[in-house]
């Protein structure tokens, strides 16, 4: 049986860089938003916080939803190694302590090797994915949202 995964996502802007998880495959970097996938009994705010913690080593406090994506590996660029994924993201504002410095997690995925601040100004300058967040982004966070951005890699 097929199904749909959930998955909580946070963006977090500080001094206009946006903080995300970088990963590492074939020797090339890429982005993402610190989150992941939610467990089962568990609300899309605890899953960001549990996943911020396991990837960054920070405490979120998790606002509003920014935006929704579909991801449907078969009409991506990944179709013949991402196995008939379906995956759905919510993507919420979140805040840090002016204090916290976010690190390599103890819970970090297979492919991450660090946290970094990019650039808002310079954000087309990086594999970041959903890649649509670059433009999205490039300005802050936008003033009307949630945003549907549509099945999008």
């Amino acid at each position: 049986m097929k199904t749909v995964r959930n998955s909580a996502k946070s963006v977090i802007i500080r001094d206009n860089r946006l903080l995300a998880i970088r990963n590492t495959t074939d020797g090339q970097d890429w982005y993402l938003l610190p989150g992941g996938g939610q467990n089962h009994g568990e609300s899309l705010r605890d899953a960001l916080k549990r996943e911020c913690m396991e990837e960054a080593s920070i405490l979120v406090e998790v606002g509003d939803i920014l935006f929704v994506r579909d991801y449907i590996s078969k009409n991506h660029e990944f179709a013949e190694t991402e196995n008939d994924a379906h995956q759905v993201e919510f993507m919420f504002i979140c805040t840090i302590a002016e204090d916290a410095e976010p690190q390599m997690g103890t819970g970090a995925d297979q492919w991450q090797t660090g946290v970094q601040w990019l650039p808002l100004n310079k954000l087309s300058e990086y594999d970041l994915y959903p890649s649509r967040l670059k433009k999205a982004l490039s300005a802050g966070i936008p003033e009307k949202h949630p945003i549907y951005l549509g099945d999008v890699n």
